[in-house]
């Protein structure tokens, strides 16, 4: 009888074969300490988790941090390590929940349908839900919208914090440009560069190109702020950025609703901050490469429809008629003599729509010197009481509204992830979910509307605070005005209503409205 001899099988590696390959993602929304500490506690913790099961295997670990989530494009791990899924690395993918997976509805879904076809499930431990088990996209959907809603207002909330830091001038620059390091916050001039930026400037009043430039110091092999190489783009955006002259201007860019950013041409306030930090270039000299550069552009056929073009008078724009609401242009008039006036759009078209006619413009200037004076003359009896008032005004109790408004939004957020979980293990009929979620809906966007009127009053009250302070301040010091000052005018007044040939109204910035009459 022949002898049979059993060869074991190399039970262990069969059996780390049959185990599913498991790997987790996680992200913070931030660079800060905190932050990091907490994904540091999130990578030990699902290292430990994954072990922990005995039909898992460890396949990795992908992290993003200092990245915001509204966008998958902008995290590079999330995307390497849908690579490996698609290289078959990966049998399964573990995360904490929905918003940290994406908070992007489109992104969410496009993603799950990706990994599904790959035969790959994702399991989201604070929904419990594990795609590989769900008959539909439903309950996913859902989920994912409330991320998105989420993460919407979470970005208003920022949006809020930071403009409030445009309008009192606390806002820190994170990234200085090219002659400035960032020390603590501060912009602080890095003069070996700075000596860069001057030589750019005088190179620029002395008649050479911006290639020329762009040329000289790619020869002399001096790096860019990003160690490249320069351009011309490179100088003509340098020449025109207004920090080098010690003044900020905040939101030159802004993002909508869907997380796209977009330079800002007027849809959004912007805020200039004087002597907001050290100067590299004076205003004269700024002022002098502006004009410079517009002036080649102009002979170049390259001239843009550029604000200082559209206001270059300082009544530009500012005149609006009492009668029609149409806005003043400047015209030349001649009655015996040469004379400029200003005249309403709407009655040079067609005098029967308005009847206003043109007033000259030395009258505007006379009425704003005269009022100003007043302003000099009794500042205590008018700018001070307003200050005091408007300083008066409870604005920690607004706040404190804001922060109830939003601990109610967080308890109507956990109330509907109550209802879905309740629903995913059908302890809810769908009619009664969809009742009890569509009430949670409409009281939240009650909420957000609520909190958009107050947030509205509060930056209102704070930018009025702001320049009743900046006019007391100028009246306090001022001397009585001899003549019109252009650069006074459009520092503190908003607009002026032409009521009649008679009559016009100053609005300030700070709010106020003063009228005065007109003197023939």
């Amino acid at each position: 009888m022949k002898k049979v001899t059993k060869i074991a099988q190399n039970t262990v590696d069969l059996a780390e074969q049959s185990k599913l390959r498991v790997a987790a993602y996680c992200r913070v929304s931030t660079d800060s300490d905190e932050q990091l500490v907490s994904l540091d506690t999130q990578i030990k913790h699902y290292k430990t988790y994954i072990n922990a099961n005995p039909e898992w295997a460890f396949a990795g670990l992908y992290y993003d941090e200092g990245i915001t989530g509204t966008k998958k494009e902008k995290r590079p791990e999330l995307l390497r390590m849908i690579t490996d899924c698609e290289d078959r690395k990966i049998d399964l993918i573990v995360t904490k929940s929905i918003s940290r997976f994406a908070r992007n509805t489109t992104d969410c879904l496009e993603l799950v349908r990706k990994l599904l076809d790959l035969g790959i499930f994702i399991y989201f431990e604070k929904e419990n839900i594990n795609t590989g088990s769900m008959e539909s996209e439903l309950m996913l959907s859902i989920l994912s919208g409330l991320a998105e809603s989420e993460s919407v207002s979470i970005a208003e909330n920022n949006k809020w914090s930071i403009q409030r830091r445009f309008q009192n001038g606390t806002y820190k620059i994170s990234y200085p440009p090219y002659g400035y390091d960032n020390i603590d916050g501060e912009l602080v001039i890095n003069e070996q560069q700075a000596e860069i930026v001057r030589y750019i400037f005088a190179s620029i009043l002395s008649g050479k190109s911006t290639h020329k430039i762009a040329d000289e110091l790619n020869n002399r092999k001096v790096p860019t702020k990003k160690g490249g190489r320069w351009t011309a783009t490179t100088i003509r955006g340098m020449v025109g950025n207004e920090k080098y002259t010690g003044d900020a201007i905040f939101q030159k860019t802004y993002t909508d609703v869907h997380f796209n950013r977009h330079n800002n041409r007027g849809e959004k306030d912007r805020y200039l901050i004087k002597n907001h930090h050290e100067a590299i270039i004076s205003h004269e000299d700024y002022e002098a490469a502006q004009d410079i550069i517009e002036q080649r552009g102009k002979e170049k056929g390259l001239e843009r429809q550029h604000k200082k073009y559209q206001n270059r008078y300082p009544f530009s724009g500012k005149i609006i008629c009492g009668q029609c609401g149409g806005t003043f242009k400047r015209r030349i008039h001649s009655s015996g003599k040469h004379r400029i006036a200003w005249c309403c759009s709407i009655h040079i078209v067609d005098i029967k729509k308005c009847s206003m006619k043109y007033v000259p413009e030395s009258y505007f200037e006379y009425a704003f010197v005269t009022m100003m004076n007043k302003l000099i003359f009794g500042h205590e009896f008018v700018l001070k009481p307003l200050l005091i008032s408007l300083r008066g005004m409870n604005s920690d109790e607004t706040l404190e509204s804001i922060h109830a408004i939003d601990k109610k939004l967080e308890e109507n957020v956990e109330q509907r992830n109550v209802l879905v979980g309740l629903m995913t293990k059908k302890y809810l009929e769908p009619a009664v979910y969809n009742k009890s979620n569509n009430e949670l809906l409409q009281e939240a966007e009650r909420l957000r509307r609520q909190k958009e009127s107050i947030t509205r009053f509060l930056n209102n009250d704070f930018q009025n605070l702001s320049e009743v302070s900046a006019l007391l301040q100028y009246a306090t010091k001022a001397s009585m005005l001899k003549g019109f000052d252009g650069d006074i005018f459009k520092r503190f007044v908003e607009r002026v209503v032409v009521y009649s040939r008679s009559e016009i109204g100053f609005e300030f910035k700070c709010g106020i409205t003063l009228k005065e009459r007109l003197v023939r």
